[in-house]
Formats: structure tokens, sequence, C-alpha cells
């Protein structure tokens, strides 16, 4: 539960919370000085930083305007859906301070609330669609709804795998989509973990390949 507020700190959220619902984006550092009369962009700034230390809002400090109020969505057919740089060893796998960026997707889209993007690395599974690049979206489910066939995101040994799900006789098999690679026996000790199931992917075109093949 995030930390209660001071009484400096509550005012200037909920000024963060009635400027995003009139304008549809936050104020500036110096909006928000003025504001309230504060003249160092050095404080309003560590007013933010408390405000994000406590949960309350997300910030990029590299940003005039880079804030965003966690738990409001002002558009409920969007969805605001992480991209992990870093899969952590344990448990949590994913953790707030490996988020990479954040994309703005449709929930026809992403229909979880929990789905996330991860960028997949090198061409395992180029025969299945997916490239070296791509973002793939990714829905947690339970161990038990995942069926043999399916494409997953795991976590093994700290690094995350993009791999076809295989369970028979109690072994786990992650299997890649190009011969060029064997597939991974998941033993018994191994840092293994799904993820979730691989629900679609995004792939940016460079415009120069589109210009030679055009």
């Amino acid at each position: 539960m995030p930390e209660p507020l001071t009484k400096i700190e509550r005012r200037i959220y909920n000024y963060l919370v009635d400027y995003l619902k009139e304008n549809t984006y936050q104020p500036s550092i110096r909006e928000i000085g003025k504001r309230f009369g504060i003249k160092s962009t050095k404080t309003v700034s560590e007013h933010l930083q408390a405000l994000a230390d406590k949960g309350h809002i997300e910030r990029d400090a590299s940003r005039s305007r880079g804030v965003r109020i966690v738990g409001m969505n002002l558009f409920p057919a969007v969805l605001s859906v992480p991209l992990y740089g870093k899969i952590a060893a344990g448990t949590p796998a994913l953790m707030r301070d490996n988020v990479r960026d954040s994309f703005e997707l449709d929930r026809k889209l992403v229909t979880s609330a929990d789905g996330f993007l991860l960028e997949v690395k090198g061409d395992s599974m180029i025969h299945a669609g997916i490239d070296d690049g791509d973002l793939v979206v990714v829905e947690p489910v339970a161990d038990d709804e995942v069926r043999n066939g399916e494409i997953v995101a795991a976590r093994i040994d700290g690094e995350s795998a993009i791999k076809r799900y295989f369970a028979n006789d109690g072994k786990i098999i992650l299997e890649p989509a190009n011969p060029d690679y064997p597939p991974i026996l998941v033993h018994e000790h191994d840092d293994f973990t799904v993820l979730g199931r691989v629900t679609g992917l995004f792939r940016k075109f460079a415009r120069e390949a589109a210009l030679t093949h055009a």
C-alpha cells in the first residue's frame, strides 16, 4: 500500500490528477512550481520523487512531463504494457526495476491486465514467424493451463526463453522452431518457471529494408 503523503505532497498529487483529467497530459515541473509558489525546480522534483518513492506516481526524471499516476487510466480501452529488459532470478521473476519501456496497447490485443512484452533475442523461433528483435506479447497463465505445443515465455537459469512447451512423463522440454538449435530439457535443479503464454508480437520494419523490397 502506498505510504501516506505530507500536506504539500497531497496538494501536488491532487493537482496532477485534476490537470491530467483536464488536459490528458501532465504539467511540467515549472508549471507545478508556479501553481504552488515554489521557485526552485529542484524542490518540485524532490516532491515528485517523494510521490514516486511512496508508490503514488511513476516518473521519468529526464522528461519535464514524465509522470504517470499509478492506478489511473483515462482511456479504459487502452492498457499500459511494460517491456521487461531483464528477467530476475528467483521470485518474482518480473521486477519493476527491470522495466525498460512501456507501450499503450488496445485491450483487444492484450486482454490480460498483467500482460507484458519481451524482446526476442536470436533466431531460434524463426520458423514460427518470430524473429530477432520482435516484441512478443506474453499473458500469464497457470502452469496446469499450458498445453503441449504452445509457445511460452519462460525463465530458465535467470534468462528468458521463447520456445514451444512440451511436458511428457514428468519431463519438460522447450523446443525451438529452428533445426539449428537443440531442444532444452528442463532438469529438476534448474531455475525454471513459465512466465506466460505468447499471444502476439509486434515487429518494427527498418525503412531501408522496406525500400529495398518495394
